[in-house]
């Protein structure tokens, strides 16, 4: 095994690229129109566009509303309190990869 430093990889994560509009969310969530508008409204889920129309959610997005519905139906939290875990979770692990990384240097 050699010394040298590893070469970054390079390429493009396609859920983060990927945009659906509110129906195909819906859709690929298996959630009602209204739950994700109040997502939105609380601040779970963020959107690009004015009107719910015209709203656009990225991959990231997607994978917070599966958790959002999760979090909805299974232990039954409600609007703002599944805003706050979302963010919590994002801290936590933000907080692991620093400590990752942190670890590995």
């Amino acid at each position: 095994m050699s010394n040298a430093s590893p070469q970054p990889v390079r390429g493009a994560i396609v859920e983060e690229e990927l945009q659906l509009t509110l129906v195909e969310l819906c859709q690929a969530c298996h959630v009602s129109e209204q739950h994700v508008i109040t997502w939105v409204i609380e601040g779970a889920l963020e959107v690009v566009g004015d009107v719910p129309q015209d709203w656009r959610f990225t991959g990231p997005s997607l994978r917070r509303a599966k958790l959002a519905l999760w979090l909805t139906r299974d232990l039954e939290i409600n609007p703002p309190g599944v805003a706050l875990a979302l963010d919590l979770l994002d801290d936590i692990a933000a907080l692991q990869a620093r400590l990752q990384r942190f670890a590995a240097s």
